[in-house]
């Protein structure tokens, strides 16, 4: 079965991400810039906070992919200064591919901050085609959001990326600004490196390195398969 390398499986794999953590949530959450809410598996996001005392999704235009007219949605641009009344209103904020698509990232991420009194979810493209009639800007490393995020004085319990073949990559990150609140209930974990085996031999990779194609390993990797099966009919023959 033919899978969607570039939106599917990172869309898929940070779904499973999300739902180690949403179900911990009982305040007020909102999805920011949340499209229709759907999680592109046929559920939507609000069913992932099933613990969620209320639930909001906020829009831009609808010409972009934005305002639908949903029951609890309100209009909202994030390049814009955030209206008091919704600084530190939500408990956990959650946003989901959209600041690649904002051209003044770090004041949209600034508000994304703002808009929450405890948690932010935070899921960006680190490698992914460019995209979308509506604009598409910016790519992002894990230490570039570990910075603003630490410049709007919260911190980063937890960060993870996709290590899928000749994918897109997505970074998917929980941050926080009360960290003793979560020691207990969210295991700290910060990456940007992972480890693969090549038959018994252990390579240190980079975020990002499994979307490149490295000829010269993948033989390697099959040369080696193939000399440990030889191995083994030998062996078993003797």
């Amino acid at each position: 079965m033919f899978e969607d390398r570039r939106f599917t499986i990172p869309r898929n794999w940070s779904n499973k991400e999300l739902k180690k953590f949403s179900y911990l949530f009982n305040g007020d959450v909102i999805n920011v810039s949340g499209w229709r809410d759907k999680d592109k598996e046929g559920n939507d996001y609000k069913d992932y906070f099933k613990n969620a005392r209320s639930y909001t999704i906020s829009n831009f235009e609808s010409k972009k992919r934005g305002f639908q007219g949903k029951e609890n949605e309100f209009f909202l641009d994030l390049s814009e200064d955030l209206p008091q009344n919704l600084i530190n209103k939500y408990d956990v904020v959650f946003n989901h591919t959209v600041l690649e698509h904002i051209l003044d990232f770090k004041k949209a991420f600034k508000n994304l901050c703002l808009l929450s009194k405890d948690v932010v979810i935070l899921v960006v493209p680190f490698i992914q085609e460019m995209h979308g009639e509506y604009g598409d800007f910016w790519r992002f490393t894990p230490e570039a959001i570990k910075i603003l995020f630490k410049k709007n004085k919260m911190k980063v319990l937890y960060s993870c990326f996709n290590t899928n073949k000749l994918s897109s990559v997505y970074l998917f990150f929980v941050a926080t600004k009360t960290s003793g609140k979560w020691e207990k209930k969210i295991h700290r974990k910060y990456s940007h490196k992972y480890f693969e085996r090549y038959l018994f031999l252990k390579k240190e990779k980079y975020v990002g390195a499994s979307s490149i194609k490295n000829n010269l390993l993948i033989r390697t990797n099959f040369l080696l398969k193939k000399v440990l099966k030889i191995v083994k009919k030998l062996t078993k023959s003797k």
